[in-house]
Protein backbone atom coordinates (compact mmCIF):
# COMPACT_ATOMS: atom_id res chain seq x y z
CA UNK A 1 0.00 0.00 0.00
CA UNK A 2 1.51 3.36 -0.74
CA UNK A 3 0.52 7.14 -0.26
CA UNK A 4 -0.90 8.77 -2.88
CA UNK A 5 -0.69 12.67 -2.88
CA UNK A 6 -1.26 14.71 -6.25
CA UNK A 7 -2.84 17.58 -7.16
CA UNK A 8 -6.88 17.80 -7.56
CA UNK A 9 -8.80 19.44 -10.30
CA UNK A 10 -8.93 22.61 -8.90
CA UNK A 11 -5.66 23.14 -6.93
CA UNK A 12 -6.23 21.48 -3.97
CA UNK A 13 -3.95 18.69 -2.27
CA UNK A 14 -5.22 15.47 -2.44
CA UNK A 15 -4.21 12.69 -0.44
CA UNK A 16 -5.08 9.01 -0.14
CA UNK A 17 -3.98 5.32 0.28
CA UNK A 18 -3.67 3.16 -2.52
CA UNK A 19 -3.61 -0.61 -1.83
CA UNK A 20 -0.69 -2.51 -4.15
CA UNK A 21 -2.06 -5.18 -6.59
CA UNK A 22 -3.51 -7.87 -4.95
CA UNK A 23 -2.60 -7.07 -1.06
CA UNK A 24 -5.84 -7.09 0.59
CA UNK A 25 -4.19 -7.52 4.04
CA UNK A 26 -5.53 -5.65 7.12
CA UNK A 27 -1.64 -6.05 8.59
CA UNK A 28 -0.05 -4.19 5.64
CA UNK A 29 -2.66 -1.42 5.87
CA UNK A 30 -2.23 -1.52 9.61
CA UNK A 31 1.82 -1.00 9.57
CA UNK A 32 1.07 1.99 7.19
CA UNK A 33 -1.96 4.13 8.75
CA UNK A 34 -1.81 3.15 12.41
CA UNK A 35 1.85 2.45 12.92
CA UNK A 36 2.86 6.00 10.81
CA UNK A 37 -0.03 7.72 12.59
CA UNK A 38 1.42 10.81 15.11
CA UNK A 39 -1.46 11.73 16.46
CA UNK A 40 -4.36 9.52 16.92
CA UNK A 41 -7.95 10.12 18.56
CA UNK A 42 -9.24 7.21 20.54
CA UNK A 43 -12.95 7.05 21.12
CA UNK A 44 -14.21 4.81 24.02
CA UNK A 45 -17.55 3.32 23.78
CA UNK A 46 -20.06 3.11 26.77
CA UNK A 47 -20.53 -0.49 27.03
CA UNK A 48 -16.69 -0.55 26.78
CA UNK A 49 -16.72 1.57 30.14
CA UNK A 50 -19.72 0.63 32.45
CA UNK A 51 -22.14 -2.05 32.45
CA UNK A 52 -25.08 -0.49 34.10
CA UNK A 53 -23.81 -1.26 37.49
CA UNK A 54 -20.72 1.64 37.29
CA UNK A 55 -17.31 1.78 35.66
CA UNK A 56 -15.26 -1.11 34.80
CA UNK A 57 -11.96 0.05 36.62
CA UNK A 58 -9.83 -2.55 35.47
CA UNK A 59 -10.77 -1.22 31.72
CA UNK A 60 -10.07 2.22 31.90
CA UNK A 61 -6.96 1.20 33.58
CA UNK A 62 -5.98 -1.56 30.44
CA UNK A 63 -6.76 1.51 28.08
CA UNK A 64 -4.52 4.27 30.07
CA UNK A 65 -1.70 1.72 30.01
CA UNK A 66 -1.88 1.20 26.04
CA UNK A 67 -2.30 4.49 25.77
CA UNK A 68 0.46 5.59 27.91
CA UNK A 69 2.47 3.73 25.96
CA UNK A 70 1.52 5.28 23.19
CA UNK A 71 2.55 8.65 24.25
CA UNK A 72 6.13 7.15 25.59
CA UNK A 73 6.56 6.11 22.38
CA UNK A 74 6.36 9.89 21.07
CA UNK A 75 2.45 9.38 19.83
CA UNK A 76 0.05 12.57 20.58
CA UNK A 77 -3.33 10.60 22.26
CA UNK A 78 -6.48 12.59 22.48
CA UNK A 79 -9.54 10.53 24.10
CA UNK A 80 -13.09 10.95 23.29
CA UNK A 81 -15.09 9.29 26.19
CA UNK A 82 -18.54 8.01 26.93
CA UNK A 83 -19.68 6.65 30.22
CA UNK A 84 -20.84 9.97 31.99
CA UNK A 85 -24.39 9.12 31.61
CA UNK A 86 -23.86 5.37 32.64
CA UNK A 87 -21.61 5.98 35.61
CA UNK A 88 -24.50 8.65 37.06
CA UNK A 89 -27.68 6.99 36.12
CA UNK A 90 -25.17 3.72 38.90
CA UNK A 91 -24.88 6.33 41.43
CA UNK A 92 -27.81 7.65 41.45
CA UNK A 93 -29.24 4.02 41.14
CA UNK A 94 -31.82 4.93 38.42
CA UNK A 95 -34.89 3.01 37.15
CA UNK A 96 -35.01 2.12 33.46
CA UNK A 97 -38.70 3.43 33.91
CA UNK A 98 -37.22 6.83 35.24
CA UNK A 99 -34.93 7.70 32.69
CA UNK A 100 -36.22 11.12 31.25
CA UNK A 101 -33.61 13.67 29.74
CA UNK A 102 -34.01 15.79 32.67
CA UNK A 103 -32.96 13.08 34.71
CA UNK A 104 -30.01 12.11 32.57
CA UNK A 105 -28.67 14.96 32.32
CA UNK A 106 -28.43 15.09 35.71
CA UNK A 107 -27.09 11.65 36.24
CA UNK A 108 -23.92 13.33 33.45
CA UNK A 109 -23.48 15.60 36.16
CA UNK A 110 -22.98 13.59 38.37
CA UNK A 111 -21.03 10.87 36.18
CA UNK A 112 -19.00 12.97 34.70
CA UNK A 113 -16.80 13.53 38.07
CA UNK A 114 -16.49 10.24 38.43
CA UNK A 115 -15.60 9.81 35.58
CA UNK A 116 -13.00 12.44 34.96
CA UNK A 117 -11.72 11.15 38.69
CA UNK A 118 -11.07 7.23 37.29
CA UNK A 119 -8.86 8.67 34.26
CA UNK A 120 -7.01 11.15 35.76
CA UNK A 121 -5.77 8.23 38.71
CA UNK A 122 -5.07 5.55 35.59
CA UNK A 123 -3.13 7.68 33.64
CA UNK A 124 -1.23 9.46 36.70
CA UNK A 125 0.07 5.65 37.68
CA UNK A 126 2.03 6.21 34.63
CA UNK A 127 2.92 9.88 35.18
CA UNK A 128 0.77 11.35 32.95
CA UNK A 129 -2.15 14.59 33.35
CA UNK A 130 -5.57 14.39 31.52
CA UNK A 131 -8.14 17.66 31.26
CA UNK A 132 -11.44 17.29 30.90
CA UNK A 133 -12.85 18.91 27.84
CA UNK A 134 -16.84 19.10 27.27
CA UNK A 135 -18.13 20.08 23.91
CA UNK A 136 -21.83 20.87 22.04
CA UNK A 137 -22.68 20.70 18.79
CA UNK A 138 -22.56 24.65 19.04
CA UNK A 139 -19.24 25.02 20.21
CA UNK A 140 -18.22 23.30 16.76
CA UNK A 141 -20.72 24.67 14.44
CA UNK A 142 -19.58 27.94 15.07
CA UNK A 143 -16.67 29.32 13.39
CA UNK A 144 -15.04 30.95 16.58
CA UNK A 145 -15.74 28.48 19.13
CA UNK A 146 -14.74 25.74 16.70
CA UNK A 147 -11.36 27.60 16.78
CA UNK A 148 -10.83 27.93 20.15
CA UNK A 149 -11.69 24.13 20.78
CA UNK A 150 -9.23 23.52 18.62
CA UNK A 151 -6.60 25.73 19.80
CA UNK A 152 -7.29 24.72 23.60
CA UNK A 153 -6.58 21.23 22.81
CA UNK A 154 -3.61 21.11 20.90
CA UNK A 155 -2.17 23.49 23.35
CA UNK A 156 -2.86 20.33 25.83
CA UNK A 157 -1.32 18.12 23.83
CA UNK A 158 1.96 20.44 23.28
CA UNK A 159 2.39 20.13 26.71
CA UNK A 160 2.04 16.62 27.11
CA UNK A 161 -1.15 16.55 28.43
CA UNK A 162 -3.84 13.98 27.42
CA UNK A 163 -6.72 15.82 25.96
CA UNK A 164 -10.36 14.09 27.80
CA UNK A 165 -13.53 15.22 25.29
CA UNK A 166 -17.07 14.34 26.23
CA UNK A 167 -20.37 15.86 25.07
CA UNK A 168 -21.82 18.29 27.76
CA UNK A 169 -24.54 15.89 28.06
CA UNK A 170 -25.44 17.86 31.49
CA UNK A 171 -26.82 21.17 29.30
CA UNK A 172 -26.96 19.38 25.67
CA UNK A 173 -30.46 19.02 24.05
CA UNK A 174 -31.68 17.83 20.82
CA UNK A 175 -30.72 21.35 18.97
CA UNK A 176 -27.19 21.19 20.15
CA UNK A 177 -26.23 17.49 20.55
CA UNK A 178 -23.85 15.20 18.22
CA UNK A 179 -26.04 12.06 18.10
CA UNK A 180 -23.79 10.41 19.62
CA UNK A 181 -20.08 9.82 20.67
CA UNK A 182 -19.35 8.27 17.05
CA UNK A 183 -20.13 11.06 15.45
CA UNK A 184 -17.70 13.44 18.37
CA UNK A 185 -15.09 11.10 17.74
CA UNK A 186 -14.59 11.94 13.72
CA UNK A 187 -15.38 15.33 14.14
CA UNK A 188 -12.34 15.55 17.43
CA UNK A 189 -10.18 13.94 14.61
CA UNK A 190 -10.77 16.18 12.09
CA UNK A 191 -10.68 19.03 14.35
CA UNK A 192 -7.17 18.56 15.76
CA UNK A 193 -5.92 16.61 12.63
CA UNK A 194 -5.50 13.84 13.60
CA UNK A 195 -3.59 10.81 11.33
CA UNK A 196 -5.98 8.13 12.78
CA UNK A 197 -9.09 7.24 15.13
CA UNK A 198 -9.33 4.03 17.25
CA UNK A 199 -12.91 3.41 17.99
CA UNK A 200 -13.24 0.76 20.96
CA UNK A 201 -16.93 -0.75 21.61
CA UNK A 202 -17.77 -3.91 22.69
CA UNK A 203 -17.80 -6.01 19.62
CA UNK A 204 -14.77 -6.82 17.73
CA UNK A 205 -15.84 -5.25 14.67
CA UNK A 206 -18.02 -4.81 11.39
CA UNK A 207 -19.11 -8.41 10.33
CA UNK A 208 -21.00 -9.27 7.08
CA UNK A 209 -23.65 -10.46 9.06
CA UNK A 210 -25.15 -9.85 13.07
CA UNK A 211 -23.27 -12.19 14.84
CA UNK A 212 -25.71 -12.03 17.51
CA UNK A 213 -27.85 -13.84 15.26
CA UNK A 214 -25.58 -15.73 13.25
CA UNK A 215 -22.16 -17.36 14.74
CA UNK A 216 -21.06 -18.37 11.58
CA UNK A 217 -21.22 -14.50 10.58
CA UNK A 218 -17.51 -13.33 9.07
CA UNK A 219 -15.52 -10.15 10.31
CA UNK A 220 -14.79 -7.93 7.83
CA UNK A 221 -11.22 -6.63 8.14
CA UNK A 222 -10.58 -4.11 6.09
CA UNK A 223 -13.38 -1.58 4.18
CA UNK A 224 -11.48 0.81 1.44
CA UNK A 225 -15.21 1.78 0.15
CA UNK A 226 -17.68 3.51 1.67
CA UNK A 227 -21.27 2.62 -0.24
CA UNK A 228 -24.80 1.80 0.66
CA UNK A 229 -24.05 -1.79 1.33
CA UNK A 230 -22.09 -0.97 4.23
CA UNK A 231 -25.01 1.08 5.85
CA UNK A 232 -27.40 -2.01 5.55
CA UNK A 233 -24.66 -3.51 8.10
CA UNK A 234 -25.34 -1.50 10.83
CA UNK A 235 -27.42 -2.48 13.66
CA UNK A 236 -29.52 -1.07 16.79
CA UNK A 237 -27.54 1.04 19.66
CA UNK A 238 -27.26 -0.95 22.52
CA UNK A 239 -28.54 -0.06 25.89
CA UNK A 240 -25.83 2.04 27.29
CA UNK A 241 -25.40 4.38 24.36
CA UNK A 242 -27.00 6.45 21.66
CA UNK A 243 -24.77 5.03 18.48
CA UNK A 244 -24.69 1.60 17.17
CA UNK A 245 -22.76 0.11 13.90
CA UNK A 246 -24.29 2.80 11.37
CA UNK A 247 -22.90 5.33 13.56
CA UNK A 248 -19.48 4.16 13.66
CA UNK A 249 -19.46 3.70 9.95
CA UNK A 250 -20.87 7.11 9.53
CA UNK A 251 -18.10 8.15 11.86
CA UNK A 252 -15.57 6.83 9.87
CA UNK A 253 -16.67 8.28 6.85
CA UNK A 254 -16.95 10.98 7.88
CA UNK A 255 -12.68 10.86 9.26
CA UNK A 256 -11.89 9.20 5.68
CA UNK A 257 -13.45 12.00 3.62
CA UNK A 258 -10.49 14.11 5.79
CA UNK A 259 -7.73 11.02 5.08
CA UNK A 260 -8.11 9.76 8.30
CA UNK A 261 -8.56 6.12 8.30
CA UNK A 262 -10.70 4.34 11.38
CA UNK A 263 -9.75 1.16 13.37
CA UNK A 264 -12.87 -0.12 14.71
CA UNK A 265 -12.07 -3.29 17.51
CA UNK A 266 -13.01 -4.31 20.90
CA UNK A 267 -11.58 -2.37 24.08
CA UNK A 268 -13.54 -5.06 26.83
CA UNK A 269 -10.63 -7.76 26.16
CA UNK A 270 -7.68 -7.79 27.97
CA UNK A 271 -4.93 -7.19 24.89
CA UNK A 272 -8.01 -5.49 23.08
CA UNK A 273 -6.54 -2.24 23.43
CA UNK A 274 -2.28 -3.09 23.46
CA UNK A 275 -3.45 -5.26 19.87
CA UNK A 276 -4.98 -1.81 18.56
CA UNK A 277 -2.07 -0.20 18.30
CA UNK A 278 -0.02 -3.41 17.79
CA UNK A 279 1.04 -3.25 13.66
CA UNK A 280 2.21 -7.03 14.27
CA UNK A 281 -1.58 -8.03 15.36
CA UNK A 282 -4.87 -8.18 12.66
CA UNK A 283 -7.65 -7.09 14.99
CA UNK A 284 -10.96 -5.30 14.10
CA UNK A 285 -11.96 -3.69 10.98
CA UNK A 286 -9.82 -1.13 9.72
CA UNK A 287 -11.78 1.39 7.65
CA UNK A 288 -9.15 3.63 4.86
CA UNK A 289 -9.19 7.05 3.97
CA UNK A 290 -11.53 7.40 0.55
CA UNK A 291 -8.57 9.44 -1.10
CA UNK A 292 -10.12 12.81 -1.33
CA UNK A 293 -8.89 15.45 0.92
CA UNK A 294 -10.90 18.07 1.36
CA UNK A 295 -9.84 21.37 3.36
CA UNK A 296 -10.94 21.46 7.16
CA UNK A 297 -13.18 24.41 6.51
CA UNK A 298 -15.27 22.62 3.77
CA UNK A 299 -15.49 19.88 5.97
CA UNK A 300 -16.74 21.65 9.11
CA UNK A 301 -19.35 23.19 6.13
CA UNK A 302 -20.22 19.88 5.29
CA UNK A 303 -20.41 17.62 8.30
CA UNK A 304 -20.08 20.00 11.14
CA UNK A 305 -22.85 22.77 10.39
CA UNK A 306 -26.73 22.17 10.44
CA UNK A 307 -28.37 23.87 7.50
CA UNK A 308 -31.11 26.27 8.52
CA UNK A 309 -32.69 26.64 4.35
CA UNK A 310 -32.17 24.76 1.38
CA UNK A 311 -32.03 25.97 -2.60
CA UNK A 312 -32.57 24.04 -5.31
CA UNK A 313 -30.44 24.94 -8.67
CA UNK A 314 -31.20 24.24 -12.38
CA UNK A 315 -29.03 21.86 -14.52
CA UNK A 316 -26.30 24.23 -15.49
CA UNK A 317 -25.59 25.81 -12.17
CA UNK A 318 -25.86 21.71 -10.43
CA UNK A 319 -23.06 21.25 -13.17
CA UNK A 320 -21.11 24.21 -12.76
CA UNK A 321 -20.31 23.12 -9.11
CA UNK A 322 -20.09 19.70 -9.36
CA UNK A 323 -17.99 19.37 -12.96
CA UNK A 324 -16.08 22.60 -12.72
CA UNK A 325 -15.71 24.06 -9.01
CA UNK A 326 -17.84 26.94 -9.98
CA UNK A 327 -19.66 29.08 -7.47
CA UNK A 328 -23.48 29.72 -7.29
CA UNK A 329 -24.07 32.58 -8.84
CA UNK A 330 -28.21 33.92 -8.17
CA UNK A 331 -28.78 33.21 -11.71
CA UNK A 332 -28.79 29.28 -11.05
CA UNK A 333 -31.07 29.67 -8.45
CA UNK A 334 -34.55 28.13 -8.52
CA UNK A 335 -36.31 27.94 -5.32
CA UNK A 336 -35.35 29.50 -2.05
CA UNK A 337 -36.34 27.51 1.10
CA UNK A 338 -35.90 28.28 4.79
CA UNK A 339 -35.69 31.16 7.04
CA UNK A 340 -31.80 31.61 6.73
CA UNK A 341 -29.40 34.49 7.46
CA UNK A 342 -26.01 35.92 6.09
CA UNK A 343 -23.30 33.39 6.73
CA UNK A 344 -25.47 30.22 7.24
CA UNK A 345 -25.08 27.27 6.39
CA UNK A 346 -27.84 25.94 3.64
CA UNK A 347 -28.23 22.54 1.22
CA UNK A 348 -28.16 23.09 -2.13
CA UNK A 349 -30.20 20.64 -4.32
CA UNK A 350 -30.34 19.39 -7.62
CA UNK A 351 -33.51 19.49 -9.96
CA UNK A 352 -34.89 16.42 -8.48
CA UNK A 353 -34.59 17.49 -4.94
CA UNK A 354 -30.83 15.53 -4.07
CA UNK A 355 -28.58 17.02 -2.13
CA UNK A 356 -25.12 17.52 -3.89
CA UNK A 357 -23.35 20.24 -1.84
CA UNK A 358 -23.45 22.51 1.28
CA UNK A 359 -22.48 26.42 1.72
CA UNK A 360 -22.00 29.52 3.17
CA UNK A 361 -24.74 32.10 2.11
CA UNK A 362 -23.98 35.20 1.34
CA UNK A 363 -27.62 36.83 1.33
CA UNK A 364 -30.63 35.81 3.95
CA UNK A 365 -33.54 34.30 2.38
CA UNK A 366 -35.45 36.83 2.13
CA UNK A 367 -33.41 38.80 -0.33
CA UNK A 368 -32.51 35.69 -2.10
CA UNK A 369 -35.79 34.99 -3.04
CA UNK A 370 -35.50 38.69 -4.61
CA UNK A 371 -32.87 37.72 -6.70
CA UNK A 372 -33.05 34.31 -7.84
CA UNK A 373 -32.87 33.44 -11.16
CA UNK A 374 -31.10 37.28 -11.99
CA UNK A 375 -28.02 37.86 -13.35
CA UNK A 376 -25.02 38.79 -11.44
CA UNK A 377 -25.34 42.53 -12.46
CA UNK A 378 -28.41 42.66 -11.55
CA UNK A 379 -28.18 42.22 -7.88
CA UNK A 380 -27.99 45.50 -6.81
CA UNK A 381 -30.63 47.28 -9.20
CA UNK A 382 -32.71 44.75 -7.49
CA UNK A 383 -32.21 44.63 -4.08
CA UNK A 384 -30.82 48.01 -3.66
CA UNK A 385 -27.35 46.76 -2.84
CA UNK A 386 -24.79 44.34 -3.37
CA UNK A 387 -22.63 42.32 -1.04
CA UNK A 388 -20.97 39.42 -3.70
CA UNK A 389 -21.76 38.75 -7.24
CA UNK A 390 -21.93 35.23 -5.72
CA UNK A 391 -24.77 33.57 -4.00
CA UNK A 392 -22.06 30.82 -2.44
CA UNK A 393 -18.64 31.18 -3.12
CA UNK A 394 -16.68 28.14 -4.29
CA UNK A 395 -14.68 28.50 -0.94
CA UNK A 396 -17.62 28.39 0.66
CA UNK A 397 -18.85 25.25 -1.46
CA UNK A 398 -18.33 21.53 0.20
CA UNK A 399 -19.86 18.69 -2.03
CA UNK A 400 -21.53 16.06 -0.05
CA UNK A 401 -20.05 12.71 -0.68
CA UNK A 402 -23.04 10.45 -2.23
CA UNK A 403 -23.18 6.51 -0.66
CA UNK A 404 -25.15 5.34 -3.58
Amino acid sequence: MTLVVQEGKHGERVVGYKLMDGVKSQLVAKAHVIGAARRIVVKIGSSVLSDGAGLHRRRVQQISKALSALQGAGKQVVVVTSGAVAAGIARLQVKRSGRTIPVKQAAAAVGQISLMALYQECFLHHNLKVAQILLTHDDLSNRRRYLNAKHTILALIEAGVVPIVNENDTVAVEEIQFGDNDNLSSQVAVLTEADALIMFSDVDGLYEKDPRLDGQAKLISLVERFDARLMDLGGKPGPLGRGGMASKIEAAQKAAMFGIPTLLTNGCTVDGPMAAFDTRTEVGTLFLATGDKIASRKHWIAYTLKPTGTVTLDAGATAAILKDGKSLLPAGVQAVEGAFGEGDCITCLDENGNEFARGLVNYNAADLKRIRGVQTRDIERTLGYKISDEVIHRNDLALIQSNN
